[in-house]
């Protein structure tokens, strides 16, 4: 909760320093979003090549548990693209895009302006951004703060409404409350969300 509300509160001083800045200092960001792109796309993999117990969490998994990450994609990319029968400004492809963060908003939302704004424009582009950063802090909160509601419905509940997140901030919860043998399942969720976002917001953003 802590960690969104500093995000929250970097976009909101963002939006003011960006109104306030003179244009010619504006100009000279235009680049900064690429590089910064390339520096969340090396801490992904950073992450991954890091994560020494990897290994060992593989080799307790079954192969059905390996199935459901995927459940987990297949729900949201369905329930985002029904959204879009509500929002008439944004395709069932947009709406795909703002839920395939799975909680990764730094990345999917950086992603979907430098991926769409050659399509639809800056301005309708950084619109889209904002709304999947939005979107996938409020997935990371409602995660944090209904884990033991969600528990109700099963162990796997928690960890799929968690996404990326049910690998590090929300893990502490999920084991809480879902018990220590989620653990290796909750990790490798977290994992393949996270390769899936770079593929899947790319693909549904062509």
């Amino acid at each position: 909760m802590k960690n969104s509300i500093i995000v929250l509160s970097c976009l909101i001083t963002g939006i003011l320093l960006g109104h306030l800045m003179p244009e010619n200092i504006v100009s000279l960001c235009t680049n900064l979003p690429h590089w910064l792109l390339y520096l969340l796309i090396l801490q992904v993999g950073l992450n991954l090549g890091a994560n020494t117990d990897l290994s060992s969490v593989l080799h307790s998994l079954k192969p059905s548990d390996l199935l459901f990450p995927l459940f987990t994609i297949a729900g949201t990319l369905l329930f985002t693209a029904m959204a879009s029968l509500l929002l008439d400004s944004w395709s069932a492809r947009d709406c795909m895009a703002v839920g395939s963060g799975f909680a990764y908003y730094s990345l999917s939302s950086v992603l979907i302006v430098q991926l769409k704004e050659a399509s639809i424009g800056v301005d309708m582009a950084s619109q889209l951004g904002a709304i999947a950063l939005l979107a996938n802090m409020m997935r990371e909160m409602f995660a944090i703060m209904g884990i033991p509601f969600y528990s109700r419905f099963g162990k796997l509940a928690p960890v799929s409404v968690a996404g990326i997140t049910s690998m590090d901030v929300c893990l502490p919860a999920i084991t809480r409350y879902a018990g220590k043998d989620m653990i290796p399942i909750a990790i490798v969720h977290g994992l393949i969300l996270e390769i899936s976002v770079p593929l899947l917001v790319t693909s549904l953003c062509n």
